[in-house]
């Protein structure tokens, strides 16, 4: 059966309409509406929130477009409770409106851990232990014992502490050790003419501790050493004993009077 020529013209063209709005509209649909509805292209940089109180999260976010959820808590000492510490995506990210932020939010009171098996322990080993159960060496007391640096006790805050007890994390314990009798007396090493750093440095490897340090003239940009020590190179300390120290630049020593003659007889 043959179609006329003017039913042919008439269907082709109903056909090439139909093509034209479905071409029409798919191409309205791809990059005017769906662009629109997912802001595409459009972007916000992810504000640092590092420090941020929690009391004021949901009003910076909000005037930012933005959204948050906690999925952290721990406990540090460089921030105050309840502010964040942590975050993702990282502050500069570029993400869409309305994104989440996680971030991890610093606890109002640290959690607990038990105060490690120190008794009976070297000395250099109670403080490894400590570092890694994230607790502090204190103050080293000296008592009369054989044995040299032996945990003997330990305490907090001047009270004694048994093995077990719970305790803030970071908190600081101070060791009570032996003073290995006739070794418990000896001389002050000679700290003068030394930089700070390893004056500090012999003064704990000779199981003393560091006392007041005095600071003379400007030390900003300076070779810093020790004019002074007290007590004096040569006098007899204990185990344990603090040496206080006067610090000055280098250059300024000279000028310090009775600095020069222990200085060059260092």
């Amino acid at each position: 059966m043959k179609i006329p020529s003017n039913n042919l013209k008439g269907v082709l063209i109903n056909l090439a309409a139909v093509i034209a709005v479905i071409v029409g509209g798919t191409l309205i649909f791809f990059y005017l509406y769906l662009p629109s509805y997912t802001n595409h292209g459009e972007s916000i940089t992810v504000p640092n929130l590092e420090g941020l109180h929690m009391d004021d999260i949901d009003e910076f976010l909000t005037q930012r477009s933005l959204r948050y959820e906690v999925n952290d808590s721990t406990f540090t000492e460089d921030h105050p409770p309840l502010t964040i510490i942590k975050q993702y995506p990282k502050p500069g990210s570029r993400v869409k409106e309305n994104r989440k932020i996680f971030i991890s939010v610093n606890r109002v009171e640290p959690p607990t851990v038990p105060v490690p098996e120190l008794l009976d322990r070297s000395l250099r080993n109670a403080e490894a232990v400590l570092k890694s159960n994230e607790l502090k060496r204190g103050n080293i007391q000296y008592k009369p014992s054989p044995f040299l640096n032996l945990v003997l006790e330990m305490q907090i805050d001047g009270e004694k502490t048994m093995p077990g007890e719970l305790i803030a994390k970071g908190s600081t314990i101070d060791l009570v050790v032996g003073d290995g009798y006739a070794r418990s007396n000896f001389d002050a090493p000679n700290l003068l003419g030394r930089e700070l750093e390893e004056a500090q440095f012999i003064i704990l490897g000779s199981n003393l501790q560091m006392g007041l340090i005095t600071v003379e003239g400007d030390t900003a940009d300076s070779e810093i050493i020790v004019f002074k020590q007290a007590p004096r190179p040569g006098n007899r300390v204990k185990l344990g004993d603090p040496i206080d120290l006067w610090i000055a630049p280098k250059s300024d020593t000279l000028e310090i009077e009775g600095v020069e003659s222990d200085i060059s007889a260092n």
